[in-house]
C-alpha cells in the first residue's frame, strides 16, 4: 500500500482548469487532503489550482461546470475569447431555475433554437444573441468596449446583432441595444481605444476609422481619419517605459510624418483630461481642412 505522502506526490501536477472535486477524489487524481490544501473552490465542488490565476474564462467554465447550463452574457464573451473582462465578475446562466450558486447570475431568457451553440466543450449563446444581451442589460460605457472586444475576438458584424434585435423586437433594453450598435467597432484592440473612439464621437468628431494599415510602411494606427490624414494613437504605459517599444513608436511617427500625416498621441494620463485630448484632435482636423 502506498503512503499518504506518495499518493499527495501523484496529485502535484497542477491542474489548468477547472474541476469537479467530488469526481477527481473517487477517480484517485487527487486526495481529499490535497484538494482542500492545493485547491480552491470556485463554486461548490469545483475547483481550480491554487497556482492558476482566476480568469473570466475559467469563471465560465467553472460555472457550466457547477450548473450544467448554458453560459450567456459576460461568460460567454468569456468563453469567446474575448479579452479584457473583469474575472471578479459573477457568472452568467440561462435556465429556468433562478436558483444558483452564489456568484451566479441566472437569466430566464427564452432563446431562439439558433441562438446557442457549442465552443471550447460549452454550451453558449452564439456572439451575436451574446452581444445583444450585453447592449441591451449594460451601461452604455461598459457594454461599448466589451462589445468592440466580443467583435475583436470573433470576427462578429453588427449585421448580426441588428438581425437578432430585430428578432425580438420589444425585448427589454432593445432600444439601448440599437443606440449602442452606432458606437460599437470590432477595430477595437483595448478598452482604452475603445474609450478614446467614444470620447472623441461623443465630443462631435467625426467618427474615425479604426486600425488604420500602411502597408508600404508595414504599420498601423489605432485610429484616424485618411481624408484629413489624422491619426490618434493610444499610448499605453509600455509605450512610455519600454525603450525598445519608445523607440519604435518615434520611428513609427516620423514615418507618418514623413507622407503627410499627424499624429496625436494619447496617454492614459491624459484620459483623466479629455477636454485637451478634443481639442488637440480638433485642432489638427480644422488644420487639415475639417469643418467642425
Amino acid at each position: 500500500m502506498r503512503s499518504t505522502h506518495s499518493r499527495e506526490a501523484d496529485c502535484d501536477r497542477v491542474e489548468v482548469q477547472p474541476f469537479i472535486g467530488s469526481a477527481a477524489v473517487r477517480r484517485g487524481d487527487v486526495t481529499r487532503r490535497a484538494l482542500i490544501r492545493k485547491h480552491r473552490a470556485i463554486y461548490r465542488d469545483v475547483y481550480l489550482s491554487r497556482d492558476i490565476e482566476l480568469t473570466a474564462q475559467l469563471r465560465a467554465r467553472a460555472a457550466y461546470l457547477a450548473t450544467g447550463a448554458t453560459l450567456c452574457g459576460l461568460s460567454a464573451a468569456a468563453a469567446f475569447g474575448t479579452k479584457w473582462l473583469d474575472p471578479s465578475a459573477p457568472a452568467e446562466i440561462i435556465r429556468a431555475d433562478r436558483h444558483a450558486p452564489r456568484g451566479i447570475v441566472v437569466h430566464t431568457w427564452a432563446l431562439a433554437s439558433d441562438e446557442t451553440c457549442l465552443t471550447r466543450s460549452m454550451w453558449v449563446t452564439t456572439a451575436a444573441r451574446t452581444a445583444f444581451d450585453i447592449g441591451r442589460y449594460m451601461n452604455p460605457q461598459r457594454a461599448i468596449p466589451i462589445v468592440d472586444a466580443l467583435m475583436n475576438a470573433t470576427g462578429l458584424e453588427q449585421a448580426a446583432i441588428r438581425a437578432v434585435a430585430d428578432r425580438h423586437p420589444s425585448a427589454r433594453g432593445v432600444s439601448r441595444l440599437r443606440s449602442i450598435l452606432r458606437l460599437v467597432d470590432g477595430g477595437a484592440e483595448s478598452p482604452q481605444e475603445s474609450r478614446l473612439r467614444l470620447l472623441l464621437v461623443e465630443a462631435g468628431l467625426p467618427r474615425p476609422e479604426t486600425q488604420i494599415e500602411f502597408r508600404d510602411l508595414h504599420i498601423r494606427v489605432d485610429m484616424g481619419w485618411r481624408e484629413w490624414k489624422v491619426a490618434v494613437e493610444y499610448d499605453g504605459v509600455q509605450h512610455w517605459t519600454n525603450r525598445r517599444q519608445r523607440a519604435w513608436d518615434l520611428e513609427r511617427i516620423a514615418q507618418l510624418e514623413a507622407v503627410g500625416w499627424v499624429v496625436v498621441r494619447v496617454s492614459a494620463d491624459m484620459m483623466k483630461r479629455p477636454e485637451i485630448i478634443v481639442e488637440r484632435v480638433a485642432s489638427k482636423l480644422r488644420a487639415a481642412g475639417c469643418l467642425i
